[in-house]
């Protein structure tokens, strides 16, 4: 198993909803500066359950996460 760590800052805010279910899950885009160059790598994240609440909850546009 691999594991990843993604420190950034948020693109945009969050973006929360709930399945069908009544699932919730937030998605939003982390941008990675890289070390030696002016150039930034984006990712999308997918939280959910709890963590996807909480992240539609305290982060917004511009914070740094981890």
């Amino acid at each position: 198993m691999n594991k990843l760590t993604i420190i950034g800052n948020l693109t945009a805010d969050p973006e929360t909803r709930a399945t069908q279910d009544g699932i919730n899950v937030c998605n939003f885009t982390v941008a990675v500066n890289r070390r030696k160059s002016q150039e930034a790598d984006f990712f999308r994240v997918t939280a959910w359950r709890q963590l996807g609440e909480n992240c539609g909850k305290f982060l917004s546009k511009g914070r740094k996460v981890c």
